[in-house]
């Protein structure tokens, strides 16, 4: 008798009415049953937000008597199915296997030595709705506080990138510097780099574009990258780094929005005394030793 493998994520805060008969369907014809769980790299994103050991005990709950173990993912599907393969036979030699999965299931990639079975899916169970049904709900519960501080305690730290512009004009003799409502300090416009962004410098140029308006200005030219000691992060493991740019104005006229609450063109000779005098934002301040090194001082 051939030993059944059920192959999939079970990304899932439950194990819905489709995920039980397909399991249920599978022992009718096994004695013997093991179930292999997809381990995505990263950890806690929006696709995998369940570890494997959340899941394990998830499905062992249940399932007391199944044998269940982790298979990462990998970008090759060749090696990917020979790691699978090499699990099998090294955690249960001698043992033949039949390898089960449903709707987009792994048979499509797999290349190994083991027969595979397509077993039709019960139910319109969709994971991703699934999760996103419970992604704003909140239980008041300790193991629901609980939970929320394992996630979060075995992610990766993190680094946040921004983006911030020194926007010239008059040959470089003038800079547009803007204040905050929350921080009435001169600091460069920018902002968070979005996933949406093509690269940095398109992220610049939105930036630049919320926070002043529609303005015509030269590319983007990269001058360096800095960690950022931002009065939100100063306490936490996670950080901002940002990339800074410059560009020359050609036309437009600025006009502060989003969270900018006043825009100036300021004098680049009157940047060190600014600086000295404490008027410029303690975050941006290497940046504008930066600007002050490089195009006041040569």
């Amino acid at each position: 008798m051939k030993t059944a493998v059920i192959i999939a994520r079970f990304q899932t805060p439950y194990l819905h009415e489709g995920h039980q008969q397909l399991i249920s369907k599978v022992k009718e014809n096994h004695s013997k049953l093991i179930i292999l769980l997809g381990v995505s790299p990263l950890v806690g994103s929006r696709k995998n937000p369940y570890d494997y050991y959340t899941r394990e005990k998830m499905i062992k709950k249940d399932y007391p008597d199944i044998i269940v173990l982790p298979v990462s993912d990998n970008p090759s599907d060749k090696i990917w199915s020979d790691s699978m393969d090499g699990l099998l036979k090294s955690v249960f030699p001698g043992e033949h296997f039949v390898l089960y999965g449903s709707r987009d299931s792994f048979i499509p990639y797999y290349s190994g030595r083991y027969e595979t079975v397509e077993l039709p899916e019960h139910g319109d169970y969709n994971a991703t709705e699934l999760r996103k049904q419970y992604a704003d709900k909140v239980f008041d519960s300790n193991d629901f506080r609980a939970g929320i501080l394992y996630a979060l305690y075995n992610q990766y730290t993190k680094v946040y990138p921004t983006v911030d512009i020194a926007l010239f004009r008059n040959n470089k003799t003038e800079l547009l510097l803007g204040k905050k409502a929350i921080n009435n300090k001169w600091r460069f416009v920018g902002g968070f780099a979005d996933p949406e962004d093509a690269g940095y410098e398109s992220a610049a140029k939105r930036e630049l574009t919320e926070e002043c308006g529609e303005l015509e200005t030269t590319e983007m030219s990269y001058e360096t990258s800095r960690k950022i000691n931002d009065w939100r992060y100063r306490s936490e493991a996670d950080k901002i780094i940002t990339l800074f740019f410059s560009c020359d104005h050609i036309s437009g006229t600025p006009s502060p929005q989003d969270d900018i609450a006043e825009l100036d063109w300021i004098k680049l000779t009157a940047l060190p005394q600014l600086v000295a005098d404490g008027l410029t934002s303690d975050e941006h301040l290497e940046l504008f030793n930066l600007i002050i090194k490089k195009y006041l001082n040569n």
